[in-house]
């Protein structure tokens, strides 16, 4: 069903997708009216949701899966990371969450001050790293502070992480 012969995979009806973000973006325009909305049904007010979740997608993500490759995976391993490969991959996101921390600096969320998919991309990620080395370049910028913490809490992610708890038990 997948392309590629990867997961995430994800049927609709006669729908099918097969990228995380493309699943996110059907699923918020196909559910959104129903609950929370994490969209915005103005396109031009979407366009910088679009944005962001692309910032997260180019930009965020690629040094944090690098630092949880090295910070979490590995010790899991009982392997050592590479102490070269984490002072890059720091160095490469603190430019990242510098860009975050001006931002949240005018608005509650990244794309506005509604949360939406784009700051929901970033839970999984951030979570992995709150119990790292890598914390410390969070901690130290305090409107990303602030804004890691209210996603961290927010009920359904609180589930989420529960749930995955439950299942490493």
């Amino acid at each position: 069903m997948q392309p590629f012969g990867q997961v995430p995979v994800y049927e609709d009806g006669d729908v099918k997708q097969f990228e995380s973000r493309a699943i996110i973006r059907s699923m918020a325009h196909q559910y959104g009216k129903k609950g929370e909305e994490l969209i915005y049904w103005d396109s031009r007010q979407q366009a910088v949701v679009a944005n962001w979740i692309d910032v997260e997608d180019h930009h965020f993500e690629p040094p944090v899966l690098k630092l949880i490759s090295e910070l979490v995976l590995k010790p899991k391993k009982g392997l050592t990371p590479e102490e070269e490969t984490v002072a890059g991959a720091e160095a490469k996101l603190a430019k990242v969450l510098d860009v975050y921390e001006a931002r949240l600096s005018k608005l509650k969320y990244l794309a506005s001050d509604k949360y939406t998919i784009a700051d929901m991309l970033h839970l999984p990620n951030i979570q992995a790293l709150m119990g790292t080395q890598a914390k410390k370049l969070f901690d130290s910028r305090p409107h990303l502070s602030a804004w890691c913490a209210e996603i961290l809490a927010r009920p359904a992610w609180i589930k989420v992480v529960e749930m995955q708890q439950n299942a490493q038990a």
